[in-house]
């Protein structure tokens, strides 16, 4: 009995002890710092990782879209009537095709990163080209979501939300009246497409139906002196937010309680991504000091 007695205590007593030090582990360890990876750029934006180590990104006044491999920073496509004007968010499929938001004259389009390739995916809607396409994000059913904000201001709600559907060929218009939405990402959790609505300095979330409409728009958290960006969601279902204007990185809980405020290098944070052989380290573009940087985490981003 004694020792059942003992067994008992140690076991509760080794429960409370993990659960203390589980509880007081960051994810970002406070003596971590940004490091750089490429600078010089021209309002960098839209990060995506791919399987073979390399970071593509847009960097939006400059015109070309970038690559980072090994440390070293390249240009992978140049700007021209026959490819792009400008690009923003970007995403790479598993199979290493680069999807992109072309917000210059307003298209969706796809770059096959070995022929240098790119094809229109779509044009528009309804006969009308796309405002300005921002982000986007893949569906669970490996469909794609995309932002299309055109006026900025609390009070002008003329944003939009598509989904393509690649079976079908086309998109559809699954949610509109936004003031200006922006970044995106599905939960890994609850299954949610999360949006900056970033006139409205918010993020809010949406349920997703079978065919990607979207439906039950709620306020997830409100986040007041600047624009929520870009969106990334980590494995345990935390939420990153690139806050433009206050120089800030959020972490928020699934609960939508802030749980950390990394401080950024500039003022103006626009896009993360992570990255990284364990998919730990988080990548974040930056437009007052046009640098990408990068910095370690405790968890894995999700891909």
């Amino acid at each position: 009995m004694k020792n059942i007695k003992f067994t008992i205590f140690y076991l509760l007593l080794l429960s409370i002890i993990l659960l203390f030090f589980s509880c007081d582990k960051k994810i970002v360890n406070e003596n971590e710092k940004w490091q750089v990876v490429a600078t010089g750029l021209n309002f960098p934006e839209g990060p995506a990782w791919n399987n073979n180590g390399t970071l593509y990104f847009s960097n939006c006044y400059g015109g070309w879209i970038g690559k980072i491999i090994n440390g070293n920073l390249d240009t992978f496509l140049t700007a021209s009537d026959s490819t792009f004007q400008k690009t923003n968010g970007l995403i790479i499929s598993d199979k290493g095709d680069i999807f992109a938001c072309e917000y210059g004259i307003g298209k969706l389009i796809k770059i096959l990163p070995n022929e240098k390739n790119v094809i229109v995916l779509s044009s528009g809607y309804n006969g009308k080209n796309f405002n300005h396409p921002n982000d986007l994000t893949f569906s669970t059913d490996e469909n794609l979501f995309f932002s299309d904000p055109k006026s900025y201001g609390k009070e002008k709600l003329d944003g939009r939300i598509f989904y393509y559907d690649f079976r079908l060929k086309k998109v559809k218009l699954v949610a509109d009246s936004l003031a200006y939405p922006n970044g995106m990402a599905i939960s890994p959790l609850d299954k949610k497409l999360y949006v900056s609505e970033s006139a409205k300095n918010r993020i809010i979330n949406f349920d997703i139906s079978e065919s990607g409409f979207l439906g039950n728009k709620k306020e997830f958290i409100k986040l007041p002196g600047g624009d929520p960006d870009g969106l990334e969601f980590d494995n345990k279902g935390n939420l990153f937010v690139a806050h433009f204007g206050t120089g800030t990185v959020f972490i928020i809980s699934p609960k939508g309680k802030i749980l950390q405020q990394i401080e950024t290098p500039g003022k103006k944070p626009s896009n993360l991504e992570f990255g990284g052989n364990d998919l730990k380290t988080l990548y974040l573009t930056e437009d007052e000091t046009n640098t990408i940087y990068k910095l370690r985490t405790n968890n894995k981003g999700c891909k």
